[in-house]
C-alpha cells in the first residue's frame, strides 16, 4: 500500500530539508512548496492527502492557505509553526487545522503525527468502503458497484466522461473541486484546452440531471474555480 502524498509548505530551507530528509527517509511521498500561492496551487492540482503547512509564509498568512483549502477540501492539515501563543494555535485549529506542532520539533514527534493522522484517514476510507456501494442524492442515485445512474429511477446514458465527472462529484458531495483536480482526474492533466472540454462535458451532464437548467439543483458552478454538487432534501 502506498503511503500518503504529503505536501511540505515550508520557505525556511533548513526546516523544510529536515521535513523532506524525514518523509523520504521514511518512504512517504512528498511536494514542496514554499509559499501560499504555490501550496494553494499544488493542493489544489494533487489533492495530498495530508498538508504540513508553516503560517509564516513570505507572501500570505498559513491561516489564509488554510482557510482557501477548505473552501473546497477536507484533506488532513497539520500546522508546523514557530507561533507557541494559545491564540495563534486556537486561530488556525478554528480556520480549519487538525493539528498543530510547534518549533522547534523533534522528528520522532512529526512522524507520531502522521501516523496518527494516517489512523483516522485509514478508519474513514474503512467507514466509506463499508458504506453502501449506492450514492443517493434527492431523485439522483448513483450505484458505484453498477457502474450506473438513475434519475428518477430511469437509467441515465450517460458517456464515460460524463459517468466519471458524475462519481468525481458525488464522491465529494458539498466540496468545490476545482478545475484542475477535476481535470487531473479525468485526463491526467490539466491544460486549458482540457478545462474548455470540461465546461462542454459539464454542460451535457447538467441537461441529462437537471429539470431546469437556469435553476441547478444538483451541480453548482463557482466561476473561475470549479464545481460542487449540492446537497438535495
Amino acid at each position: 500500500m502506498n503511503k500518503p502524498l504529503i505536501l511540505v509548505v515550508e520557505d525556511d530551507a533548513a526546516v523544510r530539508n529536515l521535513m523532506v530528509t524525514t518523509l523520504k527517509t521514511n518512504e512517504y511521498r512528498y511536494l514542496v512548496a514554499t509559499n501560499g500561492e504555490s501550496a494553494i496551487l499544488e493542493a489544489s492540482s494533487h489533492n495530498p492527502d495530508i498538508v504540513l503547512l508553516d503560517l509564516g509564509l513570505p507572501d500570505v498568512d498559513g491561516v489564509q492557505v488554510i482557510e482557501k483549502i477548505r473552501t473546497w477540501s477536507n484533506m488532513p492539515i497539520i500546522v508546523i509553526s514557530a507561533r507557541s501563543e494559545d491564540t495563534d494555535k486556537i486561530e488556525a485549529l478554528d480556520a480549519g487545522a487538525d493539528d498543530y506542532l510547534t518549533k522547534p520539533f523533534s522528528v520522532e514527534e512529526l512522524l507520531a503525527r502522521l501516523r496518527v493522522t494516517q489512523r483516522r484517514l485509514s478508519f474513514m476510507t474503512a467507514e466509506m468502503l463499508a458504506a453502501s456501494s449506492v450514492f443517493v442524492n434527492g431523485k439522483l442515485r448513483v450505484d458505484y458497484a453498477g457502474g450506473c445512474a438513475y434519475m428518477n429511477d430511469h437509467e441515465l446514458h450517460l458517456t464515460p466522461i460524463e459517468y466519471k465527472l458524475l462519481c468525481l462529484l458525488s464522491k465529494n458531495v458539498g466540496k468545490v473541486l476545482t478545475h484542475t483536480f477535476l481535470t487531473q482526474n479525468i485526463w491526467g492533466r490539466s491544460w486549458e484546452n482540457d478545462i474548455a472540454s470540461l465546461r462542454v462535458f459539464m454542460a451535457t451532464l447538467r441537461k441529462k440531471l437537471e429539470t431546469e437548467p437556469d435553476s441547478p439543483q444538483y451541480i453548482q458552478t463557482h466561476i473561475g474555480v470549479g464545481y460542487r454538487m449540492m446537497k438535495v432534501e
